[in-house]
C-alpha cells in the first residue's frame, strides 16, 4: 500500500472520530442525563482531540510523491 493511500485510510479515521464526536455529543446533551451523560461527553471531547489532532497531522504532513 502506497503511502498516499494510507494517509487516505488515516484521515478517514480523523473524520469519523469527529463525526462520532458530534453525535456523542448530542446525545450526552439532550438524551442523557447526571454522571453518565458527563462520561459520554468526556469521551466525546476526547475523540474530537484526537481526531483533530489526526487532520492536523495529515494536511500538515505535506503532499506524498
Amino acid at each position: 500500500m502506497s503511502e498516499s493511500m494510507l494517509n487516505m485510510y488515516i484521515s478517514f479515521g480523523g473524520i469519523i472520530f469527529l463525526f462520532l464526536a458530534i453525535g456523542l455529543i448530542l446525545l450526552s446533551r439532550y438524551k442523557l442525563k447526571g454522571v453518565f451523560a458527563g462520561i459520554v461527553a468526556f469521551l466525546a471531547y476526547i475523540f474530537l482531540v484526537v481526531g483533530g489532532l489526526i487532520i492536523f497531522y495529515i494536511v500538515f504532513s505535506g503532499p506524498t510523491g
